[in-house]
């Protein structure tokens, strides 16, 4: 399993990036697909994902601002962020996990085996 970001940087407050995760070595398809992130000092977050039928889910402090997306042909997920806070400031982190069941496990970072090495978003202005 192979989980590549990219498109991380700085935004000043009220900005947009869009984070993209590049995947292979699995069946993408048939994995959930999240983001979790880790800001300076404080342990992880896990911030959205997709479900391996494509059902999206939102941690409240990004619902309404964050969208999730995945594209299966391409093996890609990405994440658009828009009105983004300082306290969106962390290492964003690609992670993907299957299951034969689904759960709230998705929520869980502890429940996610395979890693990518992360991309830095800072905002500020």
């Amino acid at each position: 399993v192979q989980l590549v970001e990219s498109g991380g940087g700085l935004a000043q407050p009220g900005g947009s990036l869009r984070l993209s995760c590049a995947a292979s070595g699995f069946t993408f398809s048939t994995y959930v697909m999240s983001w979790v992130r880790q800001a300076p000092g404080k342990g992880l977050e896990w911030v959205s994902c997709s479900s391996s039928d494509g059902t999206s889910y939102y941690g409240d402090s990004v619902k309404g601002r964050f969208t999730i997306s995945r594209d299966n042909a391409k093996n890609t997920v990405h994440l658009q962020m828009n009105s983004l806070k300082p306290e969106d400031t962390a290492v964003y982190y690609c992670a993907a996990e299957f299951r034969r069941y689904s759960s709230s496990w998705y929520f869980d970072p502890n429940e996610y085996d395979n890693w990518g090495q992360g991309t830095q978003v800072t905002v500020s202005s």
